[in-house]
């Protein structure tokens, strides 16, 4: 065991095991979700300025840290920051090149990201209330963004907004739940452990 730790420590792999990604992924995935959902909430007006943020915030970093996720055996957390990086990516290009044609092939769209996510969803619930509130809102937001462009119903559009929000604070919450964790304070958030 001593020979393992101290062979971990000498080729730089005990950083590895040690160090968290979810914190990273979380707040990318927080800060992104909060910009746009104020914009549906109709908190201001011009969505665009999401753009800069789903590709670089909430696209890129959080398709790295699901690579890190990945790296360290995490299928649940690699899946989950991939998936939602390139759904960051795949919006902030639609935006920005003008890609989406009209309401409904954006509301199926968001069909699709919708039943994704109620997956992952039903995979948190063995995991911590955290995850599952992110991700119960998380389906809630996206299930009335679908119904808003399907129905082109703009109440539907600002009760998504308003999920969205309460999406984003459970993701911070659960971001600084994890930061408190990685570093020696006596202070920690609970995160509700299921499993």
């Amino acid at each position: 065991m001593a020979q393992a730790a101290y062979n971990a420590e000498n080729t730089g792999t005990a950083a590895v095991a040690t160090t968290n990604p979810a914190p990273l992924g979380l707040s990318a995935f927080a800060l992104t979700t909060f910009v746009l959902s104020a914009a549906n909430a109709q908190w201001f007006t011009g969505a665009t300025v999401v753009i800069s943020l789903a590709l670089f915030y909430g696209g890129l970093t959080q398709l790295l840290a699901g690579m890190w996720e990945f790296r360290l055996g995490n299928t649940f957390g690699g899946t989950a920051f991939s998936s939602y990086g390139a759904f960051w990516l795949a919006v902030g290009a639609a935006l920005w090149f003008k890609l989406i044609p009209n309401e409904t092939a954006f509301g199926f769209f968001l069909l699709g990201w919708t039943i994704f996510t109620a997956m992952m969803f039903v995979a948190t619930l063995r995991s911590n209330l955290a995850l599952i509130a992110v991700f119960g809102l998380l389906t809630l937001t996206f299930l009335a963004l679908t119904i808003g462009a399907l129905s082109a119903s703009s109440a539907f559009n600002i009760i998504g907004g308003y999920l969205g929000i309460l999406t984003a604070l459970a993701a911070w919450y659960a971001a600084l739940a994890g930061l408190l964790a990685t570093v020696k304070t006596s202070f920690l958030l609970p995160t509700g452990p299921r499993a």
